[in-house]
């Protein structure tokens, strides 16, 4: 597995730490594979307080998920980069077609713990290259989540990810968190990636510049520590929280935006 695919192990261990305290997230599976695949990690990537974090950005992608599931039940979920993430178990609004898409050697090794059905499926997709998404099932909506990938791919591979997902379906739902472009800079000499090898990443300014030319829109920015989230924490444990991931701070490095098109 390359340095990219080790990543996925960061918000893993995250989620099995949650997990383990009985807070923001109830997923046992995670806590199952970490303790199954798990291997050493460093620094940062064992921080209690990224542990909370991760735990609340994918909070935050499973309720954004469930509320458009419940807005348009018939629209087919697209999680783009899944890793060995259980959102499909996590959200509980009921789907016609899930589809979790990665590298096929991130699927071998998550085939062990998930299981295929009628409606949920694995595919092998490369997010750099666009063309992969003509082999997707065709639906007439598409709820698309975009978590840690971004960072990843080039503005460009950016670009045209969007602009082949608007020809492949008629509505889409698109939740993306980002590094800015100083966040990019910066994650070259303290992240957690850094940990596992990982030394380029890609950031994003404008929203708008990897939509143009499409008709998809940024609809909203979203915070990764919405207030109820940091009130699940221990009182003491909130204000050190609050100071280390403030909001004014954080957005300088690190943004959620949500996208969509509707015709």
């Amino acid at each position: 597995m390359n340095e990219v695919n080790k990543t996925l192990f960061i918000p893993l261990y995250g989620k099995a730490q949650v997990i383990r305290r009985g807070i923001l997230l109830n997923d046992p599976t995670a806590e199952k594979i970490w303790g199954a695949e798990s291997f050493p990690l460093h620094g940062k990537s064992k921080s209690r307080w990224l542990a909370y974090n991760m735990a609340m950005r994918a909070r935050v992608f499973d309720d954004w998920t469930e509320a458009m599931l419940r807005a348009d039940p018939d629209a087919l979920v697209l999680h783009i980069g899944c890793g060995l993430d259980s959102r499909c178990l996590r959200v509980k609004a009921p789907y016609g077609t899930w589809i979790d898409a990665d590298f096929p050697e991130v699927l071998a090794l998550r085939r062990a713990y998930f299981e295929e059905t009628d409606a949920y499926h694995m595919m092998a997709m490369d997010a750099s290259r666009a063309e992969a998404v003509a082999a997707l099932p065709d639906s007439r909506a598409a709820i698309v989540i975009l978590e840690g990938v971004s960072m990843y791919l080039t503005n460009g591979q950016l670009r045209r990810l969007f602009q082949a997902l608007e020809q492949k379906y008629g509505r889409l739902y698109i939740l993306m968190d980002v590094y800015t472009e100083f966040g990019a800079r910066a994650s070259r000499y303290k992240n957690p990636v850094n940990d596992v090898g990982v030394t380029r990443l890609y950031g994003v300014d404008e929203p708008q510049d990897l939509l143009d030319g499409t008709a998809i829109r940024l609809k909203a920015e979203h915070s990764f520590t919405p207030e109820h989230l940091v009130n699940a924490l221990k009182p003491a444990e909130r204000i050190f929280f609050r100071i280390m991931f403030s909001e004014k701070l954080y957005r300088r490095i690190y943004r959620l935006y949500e996208l969509e098109l509707a015709r």
